[in-house]
């Protein structure tokens, strides 16, 4: 079972005549990536819910909300501050030449809906009430996590049907195998002719060149390790979590012996099959990306 990068949780909690909206909002990267917007009597727990979050979603891009409200559905809000705000943005406006009307209010409805500018009670966070907000942040979570669990249900039949596509692909290959030799010793025998070399050295280079040449661009090893390759993925899929990277080296792997194949190709339904391996393998690599 694997798990989408992409996610989304949210929790609702009524607190003391305070309705509190925790939101996770996560995307695909490479490590975690956090960030918090959080109302002022909350960013002492910063560090500890950092730590929830790494600990629960473990990688990606996320973005994490605390919003606030009183029971009678408007923020109070620090005047002194958005003052100042106001005052300090109007400064810098007129420094840069840059217009702004003073009967404007649109600035002045930005800035009072503002989590750093507004009063949710008690600037003091209690022990009651984090621990209640601790609790819902972990509810969010795991909220984000199920969310993640039904986007890697998708991305899972994805990636296994492309690498269906794959296989399928890969057992057209010997069909032409046969036709491919056969053209490479008409090739040998012809040059050959043309240099009117017909005494029994010449036979000899002859079958020389051949096994050489059928040593060379023999892919059976390919084929082999291709298919190997193919199944590991599926079963990394199927029975680990937070498998995304691995499953990002085994696709390396796997473009590693298409690509030998086709330069051992040396025929055009076969470079065509591979080509079409490598649509399907690039989209794999595309879907791994997002995979937790």
């Amino acid at each position: 079972m694997i798990y989408s990068m992409t996610g989304f949780g949210r929790e609702l909690l009524e607190y003391n005549g305070k309705k509190i909206t925790i939101d996770i909002r996560t995307l695909n990267s490479k490590s975690a990536d956090i960030s918090t917007r959080l109302p002022n009597q909350y960013k002492e727990k910063d560090i500890d819910i950092r730590r929830m979050l790494s600990q629960g979603l473990q990688r990606g891009k996320i973005d994490f909300t605390i919003s606030v409200e009183n029971e009678q559905n408007v923020n109070p809000i620090n005047s002194t501050a958005v003052i100042a705000a106001y005052k300090s943005f109007a400064d810098d406006c007129r420094k840069s030449s840059v217009p702004i009307s003073e009967t404007d209010n649109s600035l002045l409805s930005s800035l009072i809906r503002m989590p750093e500018l507004q009063l949710n009670g008690s600037d003091e966070l209690t022990d009651e009430e984090w621990a209640a907000v601790e609790s819902a942040i972990q509810k969010s979570i795991n909220h984000c996590c199920e969310y993640r669990k039904e986007e890697g249900r998708i991305l899972e039949k994805d990636v296994l049907s492309k690498i269906d596509s794959i296989l399928d692909l890969l057992e057209r290959v010997p069909q032409y195998e046969a036709e491919r030799i056969s053209v490479i010793k008409d090739k040998i025998r012809q040059a050959l002719n043309e240099l009117n070399i017909n005494d029994s050295n010449s036979e000899n280079r002859y079958e020389q060149e051949i096994i050489y040449y059928l040593e060379k661009l023999d892919i059976n090893e390919e084929k082999v390790r291709l298919r190997k390759h193919c199944e590991y993925f599926m079963d990394t899929v199927r029975f680990e979590e937070a498998a995304g990277r691995k499953l990002g080296f085994i696709a390396q792997e796997m473009g590693r012996e298409i690509n030998t194949l086709g330069s051992k190709a040396h025929h055009a339904e076969m470079q065509k099959i591979v080509v079409m391996m490598k649509d399907e393998l690039e989209k794999i690599k595309e879907q791994s990306l997002n995979i937790l």
